[in-house]
């Protein structure tokens, strides 16, 4: 898929209000560790995940959403806003869709179309896809899309179940892991035609699906509480693999080779997730921006917060060719190529 007119006017990230250190969740655990005796910092050394961010129980994910997007709008007429796309894995409620609330919060025009995009950690960029055909083809103009992520009542449902059942071990714990690794965040992309802006170019991309991996990273629960299991190692291994045959169809869309790539932004899972991924795509090591440290997994804003984070640190030169990197459980991949400005 090419793009030949679709641009990033402007974007924003809000942060969440409160962290929880790796340390802290350690020693929330401090009895299961102690009987399934679980080295101290081996959480830390696993993910290379020191904390992750959530906001005050009951924060709806609209308002998060909407205070990125907030920042946006200042410098941007509401009025001109085509389409807006919540893109977010948590919601306010199952019906009606998040985006009408955010529509609502940003008091946006009523012939602003929304929906709700889902698509676990890709949803903004599975987002960018369908909003950037519709600019492409002259459909719209602007879409706005935005992801709410609050990761309080999963890590809450996720340490009091692990505290509170006396046959938890070293082995049943494992499925649990990839949960206290989520983090929070809110972000907002505005997406353009080219005769509207001159921001960072979207070039194109490609995505690639593999279902016979659905089993392997499941969230079940409310709006409001969440559970997750995770075979961490099967969906790294399903991961990489279904990664290298999407980077392999997404150089050919864009007529590129990995020397034409000078930045990636992958997907923020962790250390070894990060690794595994860049060497399996034959990408450096050393041109990739990285926000898992100190905001974990952050789910579907993961991604366009780190691409936010690293342009606020100057990481991008004008021309720069900028690898989107994006896998979500599903399994699906999307990557994008990017020619920075």
């Amino acid at each position: 898929m090419r793009f030949e007119s679709l641009r990033i006017h402007s974007y924003a990230y809000e942060e969440p209000e409160a962290f929880m250190t790796t340390d802290d969740i350690e020693q929330e655990l401090i009895e299961l560790y102690t009987r399934a005796k679980l080295p101290a910092g081996r959480l830390e050394l696993q993910t290379g995940i020191k904390r992750r961010g959530f906001w005050k129980k009951g924060t709806p994910p609209s308002s998060i959403a909407s205070l990125a997007a907030e920042k946006i709008l200042k410098n941007f007429p509401r009025d001109k806003v085509d389409l807006l796309l919540n893109a977010s894995v948590c919601r306010d409620f199952l019906e009606p869709a998040t985006a009408a609330k955010v529509h609502y919060n940003l008091k946006l025009s009523p012939h602003c179309m929304i929906s709700d995009v889902s698509n676990a950690c890709l949803g903004v960029l599975s987002s960018i896809l369908l909003a950037g055909q519709m600019i492409e083809r002259g459909v719209i103009q602007t879409a706005l899309i935005v992801s709410g992520e609050n990761s309080g009542p999963l890590l809450e449902e996720t340490i009091n179940f692990l505290k509170n059942d006396p046959t938890m071990d070293r082995k049943r714990i494992k499925p649990f892991i990839a949960s206290l690794t989520i983090g929070s965040a809110g972000v907002a992309i505005l997406l353009t035609h080219a005769s509207l802006s001159n921001g960072p170019k979207i070039l194109g991309g490609s995505s690639l699906t593999d279902s016979s991996s659905v089993l392997l990273c499941q969230g079940d629960g409310s709006t409001h509480g969440l559970m997750m299991e995770t075979d961490s190692e099967a969906l790294l291994k399903a991961g990489v693999k279904l990664s290298k045959e999407n980077w392999d169809k997404c150089l050919g869309v864009l007529n590129w080779t990995n020397s034409d790539v000078q930045k990636i932004i992958p997907h923020q899972v962790g250390v070894a997730h990060r690794q595994a991924m860049l060497t399996s795509l034959g990408l450096p090591l050393d041109r990739d921006f990285q926000t898992f440290e100190m905001f974990g997994n952050t789910g579907s804003a993961a991604l366009p917060l780190t691409l936010i984070k690293a342009a606020e640190a100057n990481f991008f030169k004008p021309q720069d060719k900028v690898a989107l990197l994006g896998i979500g459980s599903g399994l699906t991949s999307t990557m994008l190529g990017l020619e920075w400005s």
